[in-house]
């Protein structure tokens, strides 16, 4: 508590600085900046309040994993936010005459300075996930050139271009030291065979998985390499075991539907064989980390080093879909392996790519992702909430305002839009029933028309968890507020 204390202490100091003689500032800014003092004092003490009222243990473990990722580096902030607040209370002097309109320009405008100063305060690891993005990039281009070679001739499924996914591709990622380049490669089914995809749970839109059944079709009237098949429908049993291959059916499925850790190991092998042919083998070292349902490995040189993920999937229906059925496992502590469940990542990463073509500053929306999820980690809310609060602000909040210039007032759209989700206990599903989609991101009508899927529904079914969730925004609000007092006050105040 002697770390909360003094930075508590800190924050009173600063906005308790005796204004410097002379300030001309008009009455009515005078009052507006009395009250938003008065407001933060108030909140403050509640919050304080409310942390030393509760258990020993959860002020230990709440506070600690709180602060330690905002205030690692306090001492900067609070010199910043000294000078910064001298800056902004000095910046009125001279200016009584002016009238209270231009004194509140003068207030945006130095609140506007002070977001220009945290954005830049920010560091993502742009350089190195784009180093590493280009690295995995060409990796999967070459394994996917060895990948059809070797199946040719079997009637294994068929890998196909493989998509770049999660927040590694996206242009974030939480902390440096997690990124993981996920890829999705997309599985055809073989000459002789076809997919299709069967309903598997009867929860809720986004828990469903799928089955994927394989199903025998006749190819009496194709041919491959010239050659003419043998159907696997058609022709003797006898004839198929002495002529041809071993349908899908017989090696990588259960029944009759594809198996995710059949195709897993099968793909683990294919990943191993096709390396040595890659011209990466020469300087890359790899090694494979042990998982059932993709194939995860490590790619070093040197110092540098890479994790990748590579998932496989199926898509949800022909013709361009950005909906996928893919092996990745779901929260559930046991999954079937026969279980496909359906995945959102690829429309997610195209919207990226969409806003990334139009905001005026191409990485401010990532930066906000960048302070709620890393900076500000520890806070009760997962990566996956604050990816899904700020596209739904990316999509509320024009894209020609997202400049640097106006970071400050960016932050505190989206501590609204969470605060207003968890008032109404309902954040919305970005993708299912978002029918303001981009064109380009292509999904079956069914799920553009569908009733939007609330992810907040167990807050609305406990209300401890709702307790606990508002409890958790307003530290969160605190910690922000400590990170940069004067950038966000200032906004709150010229909301009021």
């Amino acid at each position: 508590m002697a770390l909360l204390s003094l930075l508590f202490v800190l924050v009173q100091s600063l906005m308790q600085y005796p204004q410097p003689a002379g300030d001309g500032l008009d009455e009515a800014t005078h009052r507006r900046m009395q009250e938003c003092e008065e407001l933060l004092d108030r909140e403050m003490a509640r919050l304080l309040q409310e942390l030393e009222q509760g258990p020993p243990e959860q002020q230990d473990e709440g506070w600690g994993a709180l602060l330690f990722g905002a205030l690692q580096q306090w001492p900067f902030w609070a010199l910043a936010g000294l000078l910064l607040l001298l800056e902004g209370r000095g910046a009125g002097k001279d200016k009584g005459s002016r009238g209270g309109i231009e004194a509140e320009e003068d207030a945006r405008d130095i609140g506007n300075k002070r977001g220009i100063l945290l954005v830049d305060r920010i560091q993502c690891p742009v350089e190195d996930v784009e180093r590493g993005r280009s690295v995995a990039a060409e990796l999967m281009e070459n394994f996917t050139r060895v990948f059809i070679d070797s199946v040719s001739n079997s009637f294994y499924p068929v890998p196909q271009e493989a998509i770049g996914v999660g927040s590694a591709f996206e242009g974030w990622s939480p902390r440096e030291q997690d990124v993981v380049y996920r890829v999705l490669v997309p599985l055809n089914p073989p000459p002789g065979h076809a997919f299709h995809l069967e309903l598997n749970s009867a929860g809720q839109m986004a828990a469903r998985t799928f089955c994927v059944r394989v199903e025998l079709v006749c190819t009496c009237e194709r041919e491959q390499l010239g050659e003419k098949l043998l159907c696997f429908l058609h022709h003797s049993q006898e004839e198929l075991r002495r002529k041809q291959k071993p349908s899908l059916l017989e090696t990588l499925c259960t029944g009759s539907y594809l198996d995710v850790e059949k195709t897993s190991h099968w793909f683990y092998q294919l990943v191993r064989c096709s390396w040595l042919h890659l011209p990466q083998s020469y300087s890359w070292h790899l090694v494979f980390q042990p998982c059932s349902r993709s194939c995860q490995f490590r790619l070093s040189k040197g110092k540098k080093s890479l994790m990748v993920e590579m998932l496989f999937g199926v898509q949800a229906q022909k013709g361009g879909s950005s909906i996928f059925v893919s092996s990745q496992p779901t929260e559930a502590d046991s999954i079937a392996s026969t279980a496909w469940p359906e995945t959102y990542a690829v429309a997610e990463a195209k919207f990226f790519q969409h806003v990334a073509r139009q905001v005026p500053c191409e990485s401010l929306h990532l930066k906000c992702l960048q302070l709620f999820t890393c900076i500000l980690r520890g806070t009760g809310f997962s990566s996956s909430t604050w990816k899904t609060v700020v596209m739904h602000v990316l999509t509320t909040v024009p894209l020609c305002q997202w400049r640097r210039r106006e970071f400050a007032r960016r932050l505190w759209d989206i501590m609204a839009y969470l605060h207003h989700c968890l008032q109404l206990k309902r954040l919305e599903h970005f993708v299912l029933g978002n029918q303001s989609l981009p064109a380009e991101i292509s999904l079956p009508p069914a799920m553009r028309t569908v009733e939007p899927l609330n992810l907040f529904e167990h807050l609305a079914r406990d209300p401890a968890a709702h307790a606990e969730a508002m409890r958790a925004y307003g530290q969160l609000r605190f910690c922000l507020w400590m990170l940069c007092p004067s950038v966000v006050s200032t906004y709150i105040c010229l909301k009021k």
